[in-house]
Order: structure tokens, then sequence, then C-alpha cells
């Protein structure tokens, strides 16, 4: 999935997975074009497209960093998937997830970021075999983010939106004001609920990489009266892509 260029810049972490290609900075993995479009538009060198499967990628430098921008599809497991082509074909030093989200606490509002300090499953439940809710048997309870990448990111600048950090979950279904009330009451601290961000989080912890994800929340899970309910996907993944250039040190 890669031709590129060297890096130069550093999220923070000298181990790299083992593929075959460059090496770059990042993996950045938005499931959709207008999630990962922020990206190839800042890019001032770009290699070719190139498709595995239903993943398409593709690297670039933006400022001191060299990142492949993968499109993932939609879904933990096409996340997965286009994770594992990346990392065969490219030797990196991290994986990000960016685009959008919606925004499942409350106060979380239209046009925030929110920036996750830890990851899970919002439909894992194996706790009739005395697993935590939200754990896949066998492995973390949470997957961490990088600490490096977590702290560059809590410190970017916005400027629209206010930026949050804690918990995101992750599942197949779309969370709405039907479930969103079972989703809070299993993940208080959960600020923000998408389709991606948990399954490469678990790929990431796999291939010991530091992950982040950043996401632009997009709509609200469960909206008050008073709230704003929607933001274009296009703007809310770019209110995430100067979060995760600016903790790329891009």
């Amino acid at each position: 999935m890669t031709e590129g260029h060297n890096p130069t810049g550093d999220p923070g972490a000298e181990a790299t997975a083992p593929g075959h290609g460059p090496r770059v900075d990042a993996v950045v993995v938005g499931a959709m074009d207008e999630e990962i479009r922020p990206y190839s538009r800042r890019a001032t060198q770009a290699g070719p497209v190139v498709q595995r499967g239903n993943a398409r990628g593709q690297v670039v430098t933006i400022g001191a960093a060299t990142l492949l921008i993968v499109r993932s599809g939609i879904g933990l497991v096409n996340a997965a998937s286009a994770a594992v082509a990346a990392l065969s074909q490219a030797r990196a030093r991290a994986i990000v997830s960016t685009g959008s989200a919606g925004g499942l606490a409350r106060g979380v509002e239209v046009g925030d970021v929110v920036v996750g300090d830890r990851y899970t499953y919002a439909g894992a439940d194996a706790t009739a075999f005395d697993y935590v809710r939200g754990q896949v048997p066998g492995m973390p309870v949470a997957y961490d983010a990088g600490p490096d990448l977590l702290a560059a990111a809590s410190r970017a600048q916005l400027p629209l939106g206010t930026l949050r950090v804690g918990q995101m979950v992750s599942d197949d279904s779309f969370v709405t004001d039907v479930n969103v009330a079972e989703v809070r009451a299993h993940f208080p601290d959960a600020l923000s609920t998408d389709m991606e961000t948990t399954a490469l989080a678990q790929v990431a912890h796999s291939y010991s990489l530091p992950f982040l994800s950043v996401r632009g929340i997009s709509d609200l899970c469960g909206p008050e009266a008073d709230q704003d309910f929607h933001l274009g996907v296009d703007e809310a993944a770019e209110r995430a892509a100067v979060v995760v250039l600016a903790a790329l040190g891009a």
C-alpha cells in the first residue's frame, strides 16, 4: 500500500511495525473519503494511490511528517483489516484513527473534538465469564492511548469547538436515542462513539505500536431539545485533522 518518502517527524515512538516498505511516522486511518481528505489536501508530496482489498492508501508528506493515509471503509472489520494491510506494507511508528464520531456524553456538543485516552468496545459482553463489559476475552479491559501522542494532542489549539479528552467506545451498531441510555449506563465516562476506533486500537496493541484516536463530533447520540444535532462529516473531519497533525508535529 505504500511508496513514498523517508520520515523526518517523530510522533514520540521508536518502535516500528515490521513492514517491508518505507518508514512512516504514522498510519492515519479514516473510514470515508471525507475523513482523509484534509490530509491529502495539505500534502506537499504524495505517492500513488494503492488499493488493497477494500482499503485505499497513499503516502503523503505534510510538513515534517510522512504519513500513510488510509481510507478503510466503515466498521470494525474494515478498519482492522485496512490497518493490518497498511502495516504489512510500511514500517510505521504509530497508528492514528481520524474522522467523525457521535457525541455520547451529555455536555459534548456538535463541533467539539474528542481525543481518546482509552478505548473499548460498546457491544462486547463476556461478563458471563467474569470479563468486564466491553472487554474481548484475552485482551485488555481497555486500550490506552500512546502517552506522547495523547499529551501532544491535548495541547492542540482549535479555532472552533472545544477539545475534550476522555474515553471512546466503538461498535458496529449506530448509537441513537433508542439505545443511548444503555450505552451511557455501561460506559458513563465515554465521550463519543464510532465504528472503527477500538478495532484500530486493538491492532496497534497487537503490534506494540502507540495509538491515538481523534474525532470531530458530527452528531449527537441523544441530543437535548436546545442542542444542534448535525455537522457535516467533512467539517468534523477537518477539525479532527488539525489536532492529529499537531500531535504528529506536522
